[in-house]
């Protein structure tokens, strides 16, 4: 199971294939992965959302669905981030809107649903509430055996998972036995007894050590770590999720003096070089930084073959420092534009997905001319764009090393309408019938719209 994501932030992502690290990325507006999965992962990981809404957990779960195995509603979290938007443990008091939910969802998709809660206060609510869920159509419910105000120092009410197990036909989850219950691999099967349920939950203990699902017994703590950090770097996790579990898994030897080095550690590398793994980081991202530039050597061949072969193109760059302030070289081509009664350039401005970077083309007089450059915003890709249309003209684009600046003038004497922003040096008005689209993959990538 995923942590649980809220649908609100899964429904603002796009759905971007990882050609580098070969995973699928769900990112956010700020760039942010909020949700990454591999091919691996297809046919087991079940993505647990928090959701109060039918339709917006039916939004997110049709945008996942092709790369998970499943589809879980958590009602059982007690924390208020989840309780206070009616997530999580808050639906265990409102059986309307999770009968809505559940319903929706298994209707609405092909994956199995399923849902986890907590215990009511009485057995007997409890059953009920089971039942009631039961006829959605779920294919199976989770248990965690505390009711919502309870912490994991309380005892894991077994009794309850049990009179549970007996009252519905579908499989039953027991969860919330790492305190109680479970040391090792033995006390899973003990837990499964306790609870008369179908299979076993496991969160804490696993996150303490992940072998616990070993049946020979634990592994080596040590080889455990090492190996979670190869998965952290293989698949770019943030070092301070990283940083989290190898916490949980050290607990007691926190103190130790790899214990401080991890808690002092600001990057994924840093936390190699605590456990001498230094070596390995810099290995892995050197294969994905070439494995990177050949990505992007491809893209950019195959822009080359496929692009309109009379625009004309130059490598080039626009750099504010070389231009007066407030003045730039777009500025300049819209000004000889409208001296040489030209209609207004038209920008068609291209995003690669590959790493986000940007390509515009300016046609003016029915020539394109574009940068081969990539630029990091749709502005400077613009301004290159210009650059290279006003040297082919052999026209001055107002650098400060071509001497006096006629717009400069022209601004001073307040004779021309503003063309320039005060404090961005840009445009005051971008021309209404700019273009903006996109170059597409195979990999059905949605990318936003500028």
């Amino acid at each position: 199971f995923t942590q649980e994501l809220i649908d609100i932030k899964m429904l603002q992502c796009k759905r971007v294939i990882n050609e580098v690290l070969e995973t699928v990325d769900f990112v956010a507006p700020n760039d942010r992965v909020v949700f990454r999965t591999c091919e691996k992962e297809r046919e087991r990981v079940v993505f647990q959302m928090g959701s109060a809404d039918a339709e917006r957990a039916l939004a997110v779960a049709k945008l996942v669905e092709s790369d998970v195995a499943g589809i879980d509603i958590n009602m059982g979290c007690p924390k208020e981030y989840s309780t206070k938007a009616s997530m999580g443990a808050a639906l265990l008091s409102d059986p309307d809107k999770i009968e809505s939910i559940l319903t929706t969802l298994v209707k609405g998709i092909c994956k199995p649903v399923t849902c986890k809660i907590r215990i009511l206060p009485s057995v007997e609510d409890t059953v009920n509430l089971v039942k009631r869920i039961e006829k959605t159509g779920i294919a199976a419910i989770a248990v965690h055996g505390r009711k919502k105000e309870e912490r994991p120092q309380h005892p894991v009410h077994c009794d309850v998972i049990k009179a549970i197990s007996e009252a519905v036909s579908i499989p039953v989850i027991a969860n919330g036995g790492s305190h109680d219950f479970i040391k090792e691999y033995a006390d899973i099967e003990t837990f499964q007894k306790a609870t008369a349920a179908s299979s076993v939950m496991i969160a804490r203990a696993a996150m303490w050590n992940p072998s616990v699902f070993r049946k020979e017994g634990f592994c080596p703590l040590k080889d455990v770590m090492q190996d979670y950090i190869k998965y952290a770097v293989r698949y770019d996790n943030h070092y301070t999720n990283t940083k989290y579990c190898l916490c949980q898994m050290l607990r007691e030897q926190l103190e130790t003096t790899q214990g401080k080095k991890l808690h002092a550690a600001q990057s994924t590398q840093e936390i190699c070089e605590a456990f001498e793994m230094g070596d390995f980081y810099e290995e892995t991202t050197a294969i994905f930084e070439a494995k990177k530039t050949s990505l992007e050597t491809k893209v950019q061949d195959e822009d080359d073959q496929t692009e309109d072969p009379d625009v004309i193109k130059m490598a080039v760059r626009f750099d504010k420092r070389e231009y007066p302030p407030q003045i730039t070289p777009k500025m300049y081509l819209l000004e000889w534009c409208r001296k040489e009664k030209h209609p207004q350039p038209v920008y068609e401005t291209v995003q690669r997905p590959l790493d986000r970077l940007f390509c515009s083309v300016v046609t003016v007089a029915e020539r394109k001319y574009r940068s081969t450059l990539w630029d990091k915003s749709k502005k400077l890709a613009e301004q290159a764009a210009a650059i290279v249309c006003l040297r082919a003209l052999g026209v001055p684009e107002g650098k400060l090393c071509e001497g006096e600046n006629h717009l400069i003038n022209k601004r001073k004497r307040g004779d021309q309408e503003p063309l320039i922003s005060r404090d961005r040096g840009e445009d005051l008005a971008e021309p209404s019938h700019k273009k903006a689209n996109f170059i597409e993959d195979t990999s059905d990538m949605n990318v936003p719209k500028i």
